[in-house]
């Protein structure tokens, strides 16, 4: 065994000890091949938020994956978070509308690495909404009105930087609100287009030649957003 071979398998016999290495931490050697996976983000985000929630968490940290959408949104701030994990756990994610993607369900999939969409998917964009079926006293209102604008605006300013629209693009579709159809979102230059009938979605990356093969795509360099 070489001095170079002998140091790298004694840093790995230290790392046995460790409940869990940091990523990068295994040597090439010792790595396991990860499989891409997949996830459906579907339905009501704040009645599936736990459910939603562990399949993030459930994935390994800076992996790459699939996820599909198909939700007319929920809870601002449950969008917000699903968008924060993709993030900060360094997901590499593909996100594919399958049907429709409105409301806080944009957040999350603005967070994805790449974007997808078939020329029947369907977004709606619109300011963010409050309400309560609890009462509310009038000063109680009063600071939720307060607190909603600085959100609403931290929000649009997520959202440009995530997606890469302008301001004012993104004002033109929030207010009042519009729903916004793949071909449209393409056509900004937001996300990419599938061909509804052209096979499945990783043939159909591969012919385009942005991606590498399905074994390479856990160790392609992330693209800038």
């Amino acid at each position: 065994m070489t001095r170079q071979k002998k140091q790298q398998h004694a840093a790995d016999e230290s790392l046995c000890g460790m409940p869990y290495p940091p990523p990068g931490a295994w040597s090439a050697s010792k790595r396991p091949k990860q499989t891409d996976w997949e996830i459906g983000i579907f339905g009501d985000l704040t009645d599936k938020q736990t459910e939603l929630f562990q399949q993030l968490m459930d994935v390994p940290r800076n992996s790459h994956g699939t996820i599909f959408f198909d939700s007319g949104g929920g809870s601002i701030y449950c969008g917000l978070a699903l968008a924060t994990v993709i993030k900060l756990r360094g997901l590499r994610a593909i996100g594919v509308v399958a049907g429709e993607c409105s409301s806080a369900t944009i957040l999350p999939f603005a967070a994805c690495e790449e974007r997808y969409v078939t020329p029947h998917s369907t977004l709606l964009f619109h300011p963010i909404r409050w309400q309560s079926d609890e009462e509310v006293r009038l000063e109680e209102a009063a600071e939720w009105t307060r607190h909603f604008k600085l959100l609403e605006e931290d929000m649009d300013k997520l959202l440009v930087r995530m997606l890469g629209v302008s301001p004012e693009k993104l004002q033109s579709w929030t207010r009042p609100g519009r729903f916004v159809s793949g071909p449209e979102l393409v056509a900004e230059g937001l996300a990419k287009m599938l061909d509804f009938f052209g096979g499945d979605v990783w043939h159909q990356i591969q012919a385009s030649g942005r991606c590498e093969p399905a074994d390479a795509l856990g160790t392609a360099a992330p693209q800038p957003q």
